[in-house]
């Protein structure tokens, strides 16, 4: 029996965080995976994952093409936009950035930093997960789950 390797939609912005922190990574190897997601967090990228432009933008090219995913060429049907949807308002709930209140002066992240991060590797996470039920654990380089 074959495995479905068709990505679920919300995975989309799982797979983008991913790959962006396995760049980081691959450019300072002596990172941490811990330094590596910090680090992201200053990326435009971030910004606009955490604003919930990602989505709008996303949003808005489905509309243009009738619902038709321009990557995966399928349509995407209501119940999976009110999914994705819900997505981007967690991305803008749990992403939330302060400007320049990152650590405190004792370097301990903030609260809703802290926040923020445990959002983001637990999304890493869930892109590893979907890696190993699909059999495709050549796309695992981070090894979050251990």
């Amino acid at each position: 029996m074959s495995v479905n390797s068709d990505k679920p939609y919300v995975l989309r912005v799982a797979e983008l965080i991913y790959s962006k922190v396995v760049n980081i990574k691959k450019e300072n190897s002596e990172m941490t995976n811990i330094q590596a997601f910090e680090v992201f967090m200053t990326t435009k990228d971030y910004d606009l994952i955490s604003s919930g432009e990602f989505h709008d933008k996303w949003f808005i090219e489905l509309k243009n093409n009738n619902f038709i995913d321009k990557i995966s060429g399928k349509k995407i049907n209501d119940e999976t936009m009110k999914l994705l949807e819900i997505q981007k308002d967690s991305m803008v709930k749990f992403l939330m950035k302060i400007p320049k209140l990152y650590y405190t002066k004792s370097h301990f992240p903030l609260e809703i930093s802290q926040r923020a991060f445990d959002h983001l590797w637990r999304i890493c996470e869930s892109y590893e997960m979907w890696c190993k039920e699909t059999k495709q654990e050549k796309l695992i380089t981070l090894d979050i789950l251990g």
